[in-house]
């Protein structure tokens, strides 16, 4: 699955400030991306506010992304949730040409035992059409996926390929980066540990930062694959404080004050999400000042 591997993004949904989806926003947020470098777009994740779309709204993102791209990178979809059986029918319905994979997060809210998990998954394994990406961030689940649990997927479900590790924890990445079958692949779920993990031996991010910082970005995860480790993180530190930043007051509020100052959308959220406060937006900004010069 090389399609997976360098330097993924979750996009956002721009919204207008009426609350519908800015469509036009979107696309240029999609082209901003793919004219900077980046490897491949995840559609419908967490950092699209996929909680609060309706089914119509995420139809609605899907083809607009489909359009904006035109072919150009690999799609992921974001099929997840708690409900295991709406999961496996949801799967069945989904037209899912164009994609290359999906990404599913870890039942959130229920708190499932590790074999509890191991058993939704196998469920999405046995009724997914694609591939499918292991979503662990115990921070918004409420449960850790451990090395285990992801290994024994690995190895059991052919279809299981990757997992997009956010745990945070450089230990439990490092031990599932030893104890994985050869071929799965393991990327970040945060961006300040996008290049520990590849440096650890993981191949590569799933990030949020980087629609805002898409060259930047790109070019970091490049330069660490190809094994230039120094030349990485001194890009890496250069965006350190910018990946702090945009998480403060939550995700996406924040890239969204990075995408508005590029001129691409709004930083419109929906509830009960809030847009970030004039303190945050302004310290955002000014790191934007330090990286990105925007023509005036």
């Amino acid at each position: 699955m090389k399609e997976l591997q360098g330097a993924g993004v979750a996009l956002i949904t721009p919204f207008k400030e009426d609350g519908t989806v800015d469509v036009v926003a979107l696309k240029q947020v999609v082209a901003y991306n793919i004219e900077r470098h980046i490897d491949y777009l995840v559609v419908l994740g967490t950092t699209a506010e996929s909680v609060t779309l309706t089914k119509a709204e995420k139809q609605l993102v899907m083809n607009t992304v489909e359009e904006a791209n035109a072919g150009r990178l690999p799609l992921v979809l974001g099929v997840g949730g708690n409900n295991t059986m709406g999961l496996v029918e949801e799967l069945k319905t989904l037209d899912l040409t164009g994609y290359t994979a999906i990404l599913s997060v870890s039942p959130y809210y229920n708190r499932p035992t590790q074999e509890g998990i191991y058993q939704h998954f196998k469920a999405i394994s046995n009724a997914s059409p694609l591939p499918i990406i292991l979503y662990n961030v115990p921070g918004r689940t409420g449960s850790n996926m451990l090395p285990d649990t992801v290994v024994r997927l690995a190895k059991n479900f052919d279809n299981i390929v990757a997992v997009k590790e956010a745990c945070g924890n450089m230990i439990q990445i490092q031990e599932l980066i030893a104890k994985r079958p050869k071929g799965f692949l393991v990327l970040s779920g945060d961006d300040i540990t996008a290049l520990p993990t590849i440096v650890a031996g993981g191949e590569g991010v799933i990030s949020v930062i980087g629609q805002g910082l898409p060259l930047e970005f790109s070019s970091m995860v490049h330069e660490a694959m190809n094994g230039h480790v120094e030349e990485a993180y001194v890009l890496h530190y250069k965006m350190q404080e910018g990946m702090q930043l945009i998480f403060e007051e939550g995700n996406p509020a924040g890239v969204k004050v990075m995408i508005e100052y590029l001129g691409l959308a709004k930083p419109y959220v929906r509830l009960p999400l809030i847009r970030a406060t004039d303190a945050l937006k302004h310290r955002i900004v000014s790191f934007m000042e330090s990286i990105v010069r925007i023509p005036a």
